[in-house]
């Protein structure tokens, strides 16, 4: 299984977000080729800024394997982490992060592109038309130009 598959189980989880009226960002953790944790965000169900996808993708892959490091790990995500994240992802010393969209408005390759650790393995722009075609659309549709 390579990216593109695992991107399109984080896409699974984006929609599920676009559904429950969450800005749709999806996440999932691969661990030695298995995925371990699945997210997506949470920020009005849970009514917290911090439960974005990457940090609930985070939290549950870390109390899977029992340990807060992550390095042996992937994490998928369908839109570049913001900064909190990036820190987060830094902390947790993931072994390599691939994403979709970039984010050139709140993105933390512009504002702290050394957040993570150095080790960190980044691949961008995995699947990033549809990663972003799903985030147009969802803001397309809260100013009411989609049904």
């Amino acid at each position: 299984m390579d990216d593109n598959y695992y991107m399109k189980m984080a896409l699974q989880e984006a929609q599920k977000a676009y559904e429950a009226k969450e800005v749709p960002v999806g996440a999932v953790v691969v661990c030695k080729g298995r995925i371990i944790a699945r997210a997506h965000n949470l920020t009005e169900t849970l009514t917290d800024v911090t439960a974005h996808a990457e940090m609930q993708a985070i939290t549950a892959a870390a109390s899977l394997l029992g340990g807060k490091y992550l390095n042996e790990c992937t994490l998928y995500v369908t839109v570049e982490p913001c900064v909190m994240c990036a820190g987060a992802i830094g902390w947790s010393q993931l072994g390599k992060l691939v994403y979709g969209a970039t984010d050139e408005k709140r993105g933390f390759m512009q504002f702290a592109p050394k957040a993570l650790h150095p080790k960190t393995v980044v691949v961008k722009g995995v699947m990033a038309v549809e990663c972003a075609e799903l985030m147009r659309n969802f803001f397309a549709s809260k100013r009411g130009y989609l049904n």
